[in-house]
């Protein structure tokens, strides 16, 4: 193991600007290769240091969220899965804000672009979710490439109290108001 990592950290120090760049990759990759948001991040820390692994990782995930904005419309089954998922996760007609959305990318085991399709619904054009992509990128990508060793040490109990504890910020700071729709409201008997 340690072999590997030498190695590894070896060939990084010769790459210059392939590594950031095969790192941004990598993040462009991850739902294809079946990886979690919070590993790719964590590694980033381990690989470029706190600061530099985590710019580079608010762009992997940035340009994971764009690409995903451009091409979930392309892929009607993958939309209509995302939609049917947030249904049954969340109330009908209600939507997450985007200090919510941040919050919850911090849970590890919460669908990434599940979070990126809730920020498409509340956003009216590209311009607006672009930023609340950052804005809920932000968080992620800094705690987990930070604080990635950390975290990595909390054992299975511990990781459930810290995701339920941020499940619960998340209930604090929700809208405290509902919205009905009228055929709701008032139904006819048929």
């Amino acid at each position: 193991m340690g072999e590997t990592t030498s190695t590894i950290f070896a060939w990084l120090e010769h790459q210059e600007a392939w590594a950031p760049l095969l790192f941004i990759a990598i993040h462009l990759l991850r739902p294809f290769l079946f990886l979690p948001v919070m590993l790719v991040c964590i590694t980033g820390g381990v690989l470029f240091g706190p600061i530099a692994g985590s710019a580079y990782s608010v762009v992997g995930t940035m340009l994971s969220s764009l690409l995903f904005y451009r091409t979930i419309r392309l892929v009607p089954s993958g939309l209509k899965k995302l939609r049917s998922l947030k249904g049954k996760w969340l109330k009908k007609n209600s939507n997450l804000t985007v200090k919510q959305v941040a919050i919850l990318r911090l849970v590890p085991f919460i669908h990434f672009h599940l979070l990126s399709y809730c920020l498409l619904e509340i956003s009216a054009d590209f311009k607006e979710y672009a930023k609340s992509s950052l804005f809920a990128n932000l968080p992620l990508a800094v705690v987990y490439t930070s604080v990635g060793q950390w975290i990595s040490l909390f054992s299975i109990p511990m990781m459930f109290l810290f995701s339920g504890a941020l499940i619960g910020v998340c209930f604090l700071i929700r809208k405290k108001y509902e919205v009905f729709l009228w055929r709701d409201f008032f139904q006819t008997s048929p």
